[in-house]
């Protein structure tokens, strides 16, 4: 483990070297792959040098107390050594944490899929309320959110929607929301005051570029039709709108966000290169189904992950039994006190599983 560290420490110094080179400066393209991966390395590097200054720390307040100095030089030195132990204690557990297998989708941007599923026209409501859900927290991280496909309906509801959230590191936190979220509130509709229990299923793709996932151009059939939706602004009277179907896997993509027929082909491509990458990170996860059962869910969109209870004002997520009554909050883009739960969680489950220093 420690070789490892010392390998990565003298990589990061390596790179640092690189990229003050007139060559690496002037090819852009290795320019930003160094920089990638010295800006990924730059922490682990950081957190093991402290970890060295805090054994040499020790070792230097048990020499001075070896050599039997005077009682105020020994009081000092046994402070010195104790805040060094409780260093190195605290500095282990935080290498443990960031020597942990890293997912290499980590640091991508997503494409989000919402789908309104069993409940009808409520569904589709609550289906629009996660979509703002998911905006708000975008917007409180700075990232930047772009609609690539919306079915509406007339009461304000979404029947499904896909939209891509940009921004460094926003597939390490989202993926925790694939799969069922449930709703129980009171409808608008409901005149007996009954409470109904809709469903909606989310999937967060990790966006896939161009090199990852090879589409040939003969494995795709595309058709324009004519846009369609609630009415009003929606209601596009070119064939603008585009289905893009990929032969091989039957995989279909709609958009028809944009007035372009060209933007709404390079929208649904996007959707398409990442949907055909999802499929096979699943062909490998399956191959690696023991440690995938060891983690916290990321991305079976079956699974019933999280209940919002309106009455209640509670949001319960089941993987990991947390509950808050705070579900204002958490629809109004508060979700880092969900999703860091999770990150704890599975940490600790990959911990347990994987060792440590």
């Amino acid at each position: 483990m420690f070789e490892q560290l010392e390998s990565t420490e003298e990589r990061f110094c390596e790179i640092g070297e690189k990229l003050g080179q007139p060559a690496v400066l002037a090819d852009q393209e290795q320019f930003k792959n160094l920089m990638r991966e010295h800006k990924s390395l730059s922490e682990l590097v950081e957190k093991y040098r402290e970890y060295k200054a805090a054994c040499r720390n020790e070792r230097d307040a048990l020499e001075i107390i070896e050599s039997k100095p005077e009682r105020e030089l020994r009081d000092m030195a046994d402070e010195e050594l104790s805040q060094a132990r409780a260093d190195i204690e605290r500095l282990t557990a935080e290498l443990n944490i960031l020597l942990l297998p890293r997912d290499k989708n980590d640091e991508k941007s997503v494409i989000v899929e919402i789908r309104g599923g069993a409940g009808g026209e409520e569904a589709a409501l609550f289906a629009a309320s996660l979509y703002r859900m998911y905006s708000m927290y975008a917007e409180h991280r700075g990232w930047k959110t772009e609609v690539l496909n919306i079915n509406e309906t007339e009461l304000g509801g979404i029947k499904e929607i896909s939209f891509m959230i940009e921004g460094e590191g926003a597939y390490s936190r989202l993926k925790y929301e694939s799969g069922v979220h449930r709703v129980q509130r009171v409808p608008e509709t409901e005149a007996s005051g009954r409470i109904h229990t809709s469903t909606v299923t989310v999937a967060v793709l990790p966006e896939a570029e161009d090199v990852e996932v090879h589409i040939n151009p003969d494995d795709l059939k595309i058709d324009t039709f004519r846009s369609s939706g609630a009415g009003g602004q929606h209601i596009n009277k070119t064939d603008s709108a585009i289905r893009v179907t990929h032969l091989p896997t039957g995989l279909v993509v709609e958009c028809q966000d944009e007035r372009s027929q060209y933007k709404n082909k390079d929208k649904a491509m996007r959707v398409l290169r990442s949907r055909l990458y999802e499929m096979m990170q699943g062909e490998q996860d399956e191959k690696i189904a023991a440690e995938r059962r060891s983690q916290v869910g990321t991305g079976d969109r079956s699974e019933r992950i999280r209940t919002y209870n309106y009455p209640q004002g509670r949001v319960t997520d089941h993987r990991i039994g947390l509950t808050l009554y705070k579900i204002d909050s958490v629809l109004d883009g508060g979700l880092d006190e969900v999703i860091d739960p999770l990150i704890t969680a599975d940490r600790a489950e990959k911990l347990k599983s994987g060792g440590g220093l």
